[in-house]
C-alpha cells in the first residue's frame, strides 16, 4: 500500500525569477520576441493563479497584440494592462501578501512616469516583483 499525502502545493511550479534587467536585455537581443513570451506567460500565470477565486479570465497577450490592439488602434493594450495590473493587485490583497501594486501604478508610473523617462522601468520592476510574489505564494499554497 502506498500512502498519499494531501499537500496544498500544486504540481506545476510557476516561474519566480522575473526581473527588469533580464526583460530589457533579452527583449533587445531577441528584437522583442522575449517581451511577447514574457507577457504571454504572465497572462497564463495570472489566469492559473486567480481565475478560480475571482471568476475572471485575462485575454492571452498574443491575441491582444496581433488582433485586438491593431483593431482598436492600441486602446485595447491600455485596457489590458490596466485590468491585469488591477487583477494582480487584487490577488495580492486576497492572498494577504504585503506589497502595494495595482492599476494606479500603471497610470502613475507607466503613463505619467514616462515624462521623466524612468517611470515605465519602475512600473515594470513593480510588475515583475508582484508576479514573482504571487507565483511564489502559489507554488507553496496553491
Amino acid at each position: 500500500m502506498s500512502e498519499q499525502t494531501n499537500s496544498a502545493a500544486p504540481v506545476l511550479q510557476l516561474k519566480t525569477k522575473r526581473g527588469l534587467l533580464k526583460f530589457i536585455l533579452l527583449s533587445l537581443i531577441t528584437f522583442g520576441i522575449y517581451a511577447l513570451v514574457f507577457y504571454s506567460k504572465i497572462s497564463t500565470d495570472i489566469n492559473l493563479i486567480a481565475s478560480r477565486y475571482d471568476g475572471k479570465k485575462t485575454m492571452h497577450y498574443c491575441l491582444l497584440i496581433f488582433i485586438v490592439a491593431p483593431i482598436t488602434l492600441g486602446i485595447g493594450s491600455i485596457v489590458w494592462i490596466h485590468r491585469i495590473s488591477n487583477r494582480i493587485g487584487n490577488e495580492l490583497s486576497r492572498r494577504g501578501i504585503d506589497y502595494s501594486f495595482g492599476a494606479s501604478d500603471f497610470w502613475l508610473w507607466n503613463v505619467l512616469g514616462s515624462l521623466i523617462f524612468v517611470g515605465p522601468f519602475v512600473y515594470l520592476h513593480k510588475f515583475c516583483k508582484a508576479m514573482n510574489l504571487l507565483c511564489a505564494d502559489y507554488n507553496v499554497n496553491g
